[in-house]
């Protein structure tokens, strides 16, 4: 009897190892991650001076594999305020991509909108002390709509591919597509209309790309307004859907310490009075009319190696027009130096030349020093 019972043991603790061994093959060991932002920046816009430390953003992420062919992530950001939505803490990532093929894979969960060259990139990779306006009013970070900050992200699926591999080793062809629901992060759809975003570009040589992008879509609200006819007010309330057509026009070259972009976006739409603070008592509904349906912007950027690996030279030239017209143009004249300190720690600096053509006192400077720290 005890010889069966010891062999019945061992033959189970053989088949729980080999499960257990199974399970290792099949889900990789989760991998943390992260990275944190420290800032301090000094404004001298008059009426509105100011200097001060805060942490730009913290972010941790947890990623791996499950089987060979599904990569996931899990990502949260604190930043700013926990009073509204889209400040902190928050979920940004939340997605399961299948890999097994490179010229056909399938995203969905919550992540970046498929939209220009410089929204999917980090924001310590991007180089300078924020995304150029233009990226940030039209790709979903603070977004001229009045939805609530969302990094550029939104909750759909997607998919993308490479095509035609070149001898070097680089694809010659690129695309990608997705259905999202339009609202930003943490946030279900509002009016049953999807936002198709999708692009496509050419990498002709390593490191040199052309890129088309597109958006159509909507932003929507529920929410109360009022409308006057006649000198009578009446109050009004439901969901208001704001229809949005964008596209972008992008260039890059990225080697080694040289990176050259210039993208160019143009909007049509209407967006909303306010920003969305998911609060359905008090949700402002009201229509922005008077910023009208028109909005573009572009930027030229440059960052070239004095020390290769150490020490990088920046400029960007960065004009955002938020009813398209020069009369409320706000161009930043930006310049300043990347300090690689090692392969986790690097300190960025900038000074800001702006001319606001919105503000009485059109020109006023921002100095900009960055602490970038990943683990």
């Amino acid at each position: 009897m005890r010889k069966i019972l010891f062999s019945s043991l061992l033959f189970l603790a053989g088949i729980t190892t080999s499960a257990q061994d199974k399970t290792r093959e099949l889900i990789s060991k989760p991998k943390l991650s992260g990275y944190f932002i420290g800032r301090y920046q000094a404004s001298l816009k008059d009426g509105d001076k100011s200097n001060s430390f805060d942490i730009r953003m913290a972010r941790l992420s947890l990623s791996g594999r499950i089987y060979e062919d599904f990569e996931y992530r899990v990502q949260g950001q604190i930043n700013g305020n926990t009073e509204t939505l889209g400040s902190s803490p928050r979920l940004i990532d939340a997605f399961a991509e299948w890999q097994k093929y490179d010229f056909f894979k399938v995203k969905a969960g919550q992540f970046k909108r498929p939209f220009t060259f410089e929204n999917p990139m980090n924001p310590i990779d991007q180089g300078f002390m924020g995304n150029s306006q233009v990226v940030n009013k039209l790709s979903g970070g603070s977004d001229r709509t009045g939805e609530h900050s969302s990094n550029g992200r939104d909750i759909g699926v997607q998919i993308q591919g490479d095509l035609f591999k070149k001898p070097s080793g680089h694809y010659l062809l690129h695309y990608q597509v997705g259905v999202f629901n339009g609202q930003g992060i943490n946030t279900k759809d509002a009016d049953n209309r999807k936002d198709i975003i999708g692009g496509a570009w050419i990498m002709p040589v390593s490191g040199l790309r052309f890129g088309v992008f597109g958006w159509l879509g909507s932003h929507a609200r529920e929410g109360k307004w009022t409308e006057t006819t006649d000198g009578i007010t009446t109050e009004h309330s439901g969901i208001v859907s704001l229809s949005r057509y964008r596209y972008a026009l992008s260039a890059e070259y990225r080697h080694d310490d040289w990176q050259i972009r210039a993208e160019y976006i143009h909007n049509t739409g209407y967006g909303f009075k306010t920003t969305y603070q998911q609060d359905d008592d008090k949700e402002d509904a009201t229509v922005n009319i008077a910023q009208g349906n028109k909005a573009d912007g572009f930027y030229a950027l440059c960052i070239a190696p004095i020390i290769k690996g150490r020490l990088r030279a920046k400029a960007r030239y960065d004009l955002y027009r938020n009813t398209a017209t020069w009369s409320d143009s706000r161009t930043q004249y930006e310049a300043g130096l990347n300090f690689i300190v090692n392969k986790h720690i690097e300190v960025q600096a900038e000074y800001a030349f702006v001319n606001d053509k919105s503000q009485m006192k059109h020109n006023y400077s921002i100095a900009d020093i960055e602490l970038c720290v990943n683990f």
